[in-house]
């Protein structure tokens, strides 16, 4: 499976870039810095419509089952840690922001997170657990106690958390037997609602917020450092190579050859893993405990978590460097950079294309790559002409006017 308008450090060029968008946001002090995290959301929002859109991974070979594999889970985890990254442009981009001015970024927060919340809930009426847009907004509201912390006091809360949280979910998932759940779903309006509900949202849906924290956190980390700088970008870059050669090497070796298996090779439901169609937003069966070992997409592991933040972290580094200093590259490539300023907007608009032209939904349901392709094109065209003559995406203009009675607080 992104939010008052935070004060902008420099006019950005066009197209207009904007942090009132519910996927990430980018903003900063460099030129290069804005535009390559434009480039990280636009990604995100590929990968997303390669997963719900594209070929399964048994239908692919060579290249295209490599971007398949990486397309999974590794999207919306790329949306979650840049998710944290908008928070902090909210909340003070480089130093938080205290006194007034921090009680109007904290209310402008939550009410990103309820709008979130809402717009995930009425999709997912529609279109099941897939979206994650209402896991969005809880995340928003957990991070809210963070947002005044030094980059490392983060670092360390998300390495924490990568670390306890999927074992606690694990033993959690294992103690709640089906009629506790029951009993909870049955005085739960968002699980009437939406089939959704808290319980999904905190431990047992796609996008569990218990495991789906330390991305947001990791996130809000990165914000506080200065990725124009040279010297940052190496030892990220550094990092998040070490981080996922050490996830995934070290699961490979605890689980054997089948560790860093996608869920999508057989069509299962796990813990996790993408669904195979949009439907309910929970999973039925708890694993055993030696998947705690895995490190494949959405697994949802220690191995997993910290694996996916190397990926996330490269991605955004290597996005930031190529768009800081290839201008023609730059030029290029504006109009992926389009998408990434309305990534609200082409989310969305890809479950609402998809009902509206009968696309049937489910990884068996494709083998083709050509209708993706063509999403992809669509959203590119679709974000040129609109951003060139209103800015702002459709859905994060509604997002940026929700936002504005934050101003009030006192």
């Amino acid at each position: 499976m992104t939010y008052a308008q935070p004060p902008q450090e420099h006019s950005p060029p066009q197209p207009r870039t904007s942090p009132e968008t519910a996927l990430p946001s980018p903003a900063g002090p460099s030129l290069g810095r804005l535009v390559g995290l434009d480039v990280a959301r636009a990604l995100a929002v590929f990968g997303m419509y390669i997963v719900h859109i594209g070929p399964p991974l048994s239908a692919t070979n060579g290249l295209g089952s490599w971007v398949r594999y990486l397309a999974d889970g590794h999207s919306s985890v790329l949306f979650a840690t840049l998710a944290g990254f908008s928070l902090m442009l909210i909340g003070g981009r480089r130093e938080p922001k205290t006194g007034l001015a921090g009680r109007q970024a904290k209310a402008r927060i939550a009410i990103r997170a309820v709008v979130l919340l809402a717009l995930g809930t009425a999709l997912a009426m529609e279109y099941g657990g897939v979206i994650i847009l209402a896991f969005y907004g809880v995340y928003f509201l957990l991070s809210l106690p963070l947002i005044r912390l030094r980059a490392g006091t983060l670092a360390m809360i998300a390495a924490g958390l990568a670390l306890v949280t999927p074992q606690l979910a694990f033993v959690l998932k294992s103690l709640l037997s089906e009629s506790v759940q029951q009993s909870v779903n049955t005085y739960d309006p968002l699980k009437a609602l939406s089939d959704v509900g808290v319980l999904d949202l905190l431990l047992t849906g796609f996008y569990p917020a218990i495991t789906w924290m330390p991305f947001v956190v990791a996130g809000m980390a990165l914000a506080r450092l200065d990725l124009s700088a040279a010297a940052v970008q190496w030892r990220l870059a550094a990092l998040g190579a070490a981080l996922t050669v050490a996830a995934y090497g070290m699961s490979l070796l605890l689980a054997g050859k089948d560790a860093l298996r996608s869920m999508a090779e057989g069509g299962e439901s796990s813990a996790g893993s993408e669904p195979d169609s949009f439907g309910s937003g929970s999973f039925e069966a708890q694993g055993a405990a030696s998947d705690l070992l895995s490190a494949g997409p959405h697994s949802g592991t220690t191995f997993d978590i910290i694996g996916s933040v190397g990926v996330a972290i490269l991605v955004i580094v290597c996005a930031t460097v190529l768009m800081g200093r290839l201008p023609l590259l730059r030029r290029v490539a504006k109009p992926v950079i389009t998408v990434g300023t309305m990534s609200l907007t082409a989310y969305v608009g890809h479950f609402v294309v998809q009902s509206v032209v009968g696309m049937p939904t489910g990884e068996s349901s494709q083998v083709s790559w050509v209708p993706v392709l063509m999403f992809i094109l669509g959203a590119i065209v679709f974000a040129a002409i609109w951003s060139r003559f209103f800015g702002r995406g459709p859905l994060e203009s509604l997002l940026n006017a929700a936002t504005k009675p934050a101003k009030y607080v006192r």
